[in-house]
């Protein structure tokens, strides 16, 4: 037998005995069978404990008695464990007890043995009545194969249950392994690839990962660039501006960008676009000015919403992309949920409803989330209509939300972001800092692998860039001339990121190493 005392690595803290014993286990749950019972038999360690063996054998013979005593005699097994294997063992008792016909017997065991485990008694009940509820037709059908399955389902699930070193959890390696693999991930700051991370060396991603250069400087808008927003597929951006126009433009295989379409038909400044989930149409938002329905193949505009009286501030749509959502910053307007016929659905309004600063709904449909009156943040669920009311100390100028419909950021004039959870577990916010932000209305983003990365416009012409899990910024961006409005990470490709400025300019951003490749 290997000495049980024997420890590995430099600092040891592996017990020898312990790590042999995962790596058969990993052998077999890989299929490599000969290969575990080959270690097994030259390192003297068993993948299966001492008494785990026992009672597997006193199992497949049906020693129902001897597993009930073995379970029993069992040191620092604790109550609460031990109860519920008793209950899976009699449960398996029992029912081969009547498949013979034993029923006195049977009856006798659940009296006497059942009856007095330490377990919930709804469970005793339940096990009682599912004895009874067996036809004549189901007992006495189970041959020795059946039996021999029920026997090695009941030998699975007590492997489960059990615990260490009794039985090791269910792919203890693998656990192990992915465990590391995860705090690499986890504290790499720039991680924002689809590969699998390599064993064979530690994990550490270099700043290449992220977009930190621009690649291309769009300049076709005559005026400021108020905001910007990749497509859901990442194969387009749209933009607006304050020459009251929107431009959809192609994102090519190479990553350049090239103008599809010049949206020109709004008569005031276009303050807002937002993609169809299935990046068919897009809605353009003139400021306090109508709401328009294009077709992004045509550059057609299909419809026109609302009037002129109809202030909107925001829109958003709902998953199937056949409905719509805007909100107004006219209290009495409020919000409206409309299909892309114009036919109203839905509508919150009244001399209550304060005004609408932004709205957005989450990707899944299920929570419509609104910022009103500067620093409320109202989240609606839309299946319960249930609502949740969260307050900012200072005023918010524009909400995003991640791709997983998991979380929600807000920027604020107090030259602060915060990310909030949408589930409500949240007490407080985790904050970002390092931006400018005192006067104007500033655009945040979620962006690269998993939504990772923060990205924010910011006052003093820079793009900032955080990981999710830390406050202060890893990279800031420089080249925009004037305050940076928006910015909008491709969800498809995560070393793309768009920034609207007021310098009239689109930049788009890429990886030094994407940017290198394209001089060549």
């Amino acid at each position: 037998m290997e000495n049980s005392t024997m420890v590995l690595g430099s600092r040891g803290f592996i017990k020898k005995h312990e790590f042999v014993r995962a790596i058969i286990q990993c052998l077999y749950s890989l299929g490599y069978r000969r290969s575990a019972a080959c270690l097994e038999t030259e390192s003297g360690i068993s993948y299966k404990s001492t008494e785990f063996q026992l009672l597997e054998s006193q199992i497949f013979s049906g020693n129902w008695d001897g597993c009930v005593d073995t379970l029993n005699d069992i040191k620092d097994l604790l109550d609460d464990t031990r109860a519920p294997a008793l209950l899976l063992i009699f449960k398996q008792c029992l029912l081969e007890y009547l498949n013979r016909g034993e029923d006195a017997v049977a009856l006798g065991v659940l009296r006497n043995q059942v009856s007095g485990l330490h377990v919930d008694r709804d469970k005793i009940h339940s096990l009682a009545k599912f004895m009874i509820s067996l036809t004549d037709i189901e007992l006495g059908k189970m041959d020795d194969s059946i039996v021999r399955d029920l026997r090695k389902k009941l030998l699975a699930e007590l492997e489960k249950l059990l615990p260490p070193p009794i039985t090791l959890p269910e792919r203890r390696l693998e656990h192990l392994v992915e465990t590391t693999v995860a705090a690499w991930v986890d504290s790499c700051m720039y991680h924002s690839s689809l590969n699998a991370v390599s064993l064979y060396e530690d994990h550490c991603c270099g700043r290449d990962q992220i977009p930190t250069e621009t690649i291309q400087i769009l300049t076709e808008h005559k005026n400021e660039v108020w905001f910007v927003q990749f497509s859901n597929n990442g194969e387009y951006l749209a933009s607006s501006s304050k020459d009251c126009t929107a431009i959809i433009w192609k994102v090519l295989e190479d990553g350049k960008l090239t103008l599809k379409h010049t949206l020109s038909s709004h008569q005031n400044p276009v303050s807002f676009v937002a993609w169809s989930p299935d990046d068919l149409m897009l809605l353009t938002c003139g400021n306090a000015e109508v709401l328009k329905l294009w077709n992004v193949e045509t550059g057609i505009c299909k419809h026109t919403f609302g009037n002129n009286a109809f202030i909107i501030s925001s829109c958003a749509w709902f998953p199937d992309s056949k409905q719509l959502v805007c909100g107004s910053s006219d209290p009495e307007k409020g919000i409206c949920m409309w299909d892309c016929d114009g036919n109203e659905i839905k509508a919150w309004r009244g001399m209550r409803m304060p005004k609408v600063l932004d709205l957005a709904v989450t990707p899944d449909g299920e929570h419509l989330i609104s910022i009103f009156m500067d620093k409320e943040i109202r989240i609606l669920n839309m299946g319960t209509n249930s609502e949740r009311v969260i307050s900012e100390e200072c005023p918010i100028t524009s909400l995003s939300i991640s791709g997983d419909s998991q979380f929600f950021i807000v920027n604020l004039n107090s030259q602060e972001i915060h990310m909030w959870d949408i589930a409500g577990k949240w007490d407080k916010p985790f904050r970002y800092m390092g931006h400018e932000q005192q006067q104007y209305v500033i655009r945040s983003c979620f962006g690269g692998l998993d939504s990772t990365f923060i990205a924010s416009g910011s006052e003093n012409s820079q793009v900032y860039i955080w990981n999710r899990r830390k406050s202060m910024p890893i990279e800031t961006l420089s080249g925009h001339l004037m305050t940076v409005n928006c910015v909008s990470w491709n969800p498809k490709r995560p070393q793309m990121l768009a920034s609207a400025s007021d310098d009239h300019t689109i930049r788009i951003w890429g990886s030094s190493l994407v940017n290198k490749l394209q001089q060549k």
